[in-house]
């Protein structure tokens, strides 16, 4: 699911509708603060399109990209479980 290009983790998050997609990104959001690695991203209707890099590392991607990643994804299973 997740691609690395352009020193950035990319993946797109399919939901059923607007208010699916908007409880996923508030449950992400709260890891993400929780680790003090926030994501690129962006909602229209049903779909999340994520970019993950680390700024402080000079723009690339590191562990912490790839571990809000596998975070992303168990919370993404919870929503097509």
């Amino acid at each position: 699911m997740w691609t690395e290009e352009n020193n950035q983790l990319q993946a797109t998050f399919k939901f059923s509708d607007f208010a699916e997609a908007f409880s996923f990104m508030t449950e992400v959001a709260f890891h993400a603060e929780k680790m003090n690695h926030h994501p690129n991203w962006s909602n229209v209707w049903n779909s999340v399109e994520i970019h993950l890099t680390t700024h402080d590392a000079g723009n690339t991607v590191t562990e912490k990209d790839r571990q809000l990643a596998r975070t992303i994804d168990r919370i993404y299973a919870k929503f097509h479980s």
